[in-house]
């Protein structure tokens, strides 16, 4: 029984995590020969001020120096 977590910035639509949902949920069914009802996955909106990457905040990362 797969659990699987996908954490991502917040702001997609709910349609496109459907069809993430769906395409991640099919591939690994397909891969580890796991029914589909088997499979578990959460989805993680996070804020843009609560991840960095290389020591900047995501959300300071596309700011011009004139709007930080």
């Amino acid at each position: 029984m797969p659990f699987i977590t996908i954490k991502m910035l917040e702001g997609r639509s709910p349609e496109l995590k459907k069809e993430l949902v769906e395409k991640v949920t099919a591939v690994v069914a397909e891969t580890l020969a796991v029914p589909k009802d088997r499979i578990h996955l959460f989805l993680e909106d996070m804020k843009p001020d609560t991840y960095a990457h290389g020591g900047v905040l995501a959300s300071e990362r596309n700011k011009t120096p004139e709007t930080k």
